[in-house]
């Protein structure tokens, strides 16, 4: 999802057509992912489809998760939202043509406190978030089953540092995709967990430091069409990872504490001299070679 904001304070909302799970209601412009497809792409791509502007991302904002329930279908639905800040670089508004959107206006703060919205906008947008009555959902049908080849996780990871200036780091276990090679410290979300609380546990289980998260530094995208991992067949592979700065202010010997899962061998503080020539993956790689 996108913010696009002009100096005055207007944002760009886009309405739910009849064609939407919350038809009616308000939110920012924004989708899902086609598989294998970064983030900062789909943003673009779909402000583009709903509004016909042409923008760039500019920043990221927010990283949200929200549950809805489908009672008709007796399933709660977990969505993980990236809200991405940004630059309107051309185009002109205009409404969607038969799709999920059926308006795109530009509308000021005094104007969107009017509308229905969707929570995640509301609470992003400073508004009091109301909730939606029961019956907004108008799911006219049930969620396809994923494919059995294609697997999507959403995962949040983070750039831990003590106050000497070490960086945490954990090795991946053998029979898992990058077996030996020393990773960023985090995991995949369960179901109904924000990012933030997920990345804090994940960093109990695999090494037994307690963190705080200082900042959101940015988003990561793996595409594996072949990961071979415990499932024991390749999968086609779709990871989508968010990045925070994290402190650990009483570092401690780290420890593996995690019950279940078991792809973590083993985690250690490493010195930045330390850090030269140890077997990274590339997220880990890029993300320590900009964490100045």
């Amino acid at each position: 999802y996108g913010v696009c904001r002009e100096p005055g304070g207007r944002v760009v909302l886009v309405r739910g057509s009849a064609l939407a799970d919350f038809p009616g209601v308000w939110s920012l412009p924004g989708g899902g992912l086609e598989h294998a497809e970064h983030p900062a792409h789909a943003v673009v791509r779909e402000v583009t489809e709903e509004t016909g502007l042409t923008v760039e991302v500019a920043g990221v904002r927010a990283v949200v998760a929200d549950v809805v329930p489908y009672p008709d279908l007796g399933v709660a639905l977990h969505t993980d939202r990236i809200v991405f800040d940004l630059a309107v670089t051309g185009g002109t508004l205009r409404d969607e043509a038969d799709g999920t959107t059926d308006l795109a206006r530009w509308l000021a703060p005094h104007e969107i406190a009017e509308l229905p919205l969707l929570p995640f906008t509301a609470e992003l947008l400073g508004v009091p978030v109301t909730p939606l009555p029961p019956d907004a959902v108008r799911r006219r049908g049930p969620f396809p089953p994923p494919p059995a080849d294609r697997r999507q996780r959403f995962g949040a990871y983070g750039l831990v540092t003590d106050p000497a200036g070490r960086v945490l780091l954990t090795m991946i276990a053998d029979g898992y995709p990058g077996a030996g090679r020393w990773h960023l410290p985090g995991g995949g979300t369960d179901h109904g967990e924000q990012p933030i609380p997920a990345l804090l546990r994940e960093l109990v289980e695999e090494s037994g430091q307690l963190g705080r998260v200082v900042e959101l530094v940015g988003v990561d995208n793996l595409h594996n069409p072949a990961a071979l991992g415990p499932e024991g067949r390749p999968l086609d592979w779709h990871g989508v990872r968010v990045i925070y700065r994290v402190a650990v202010d009483t570092p401690t010997e780290p420890r593996v504490t995690e019950l279940a899962g078991g792809s973590t061998a083993r985690a250690g503080w490493f010195t930045p001299e330390q850090l030269a020539g140890l077997p990274l993956t590339e997220v880990a790689a890029r993300v320590l070679d900009r964490r100045h």
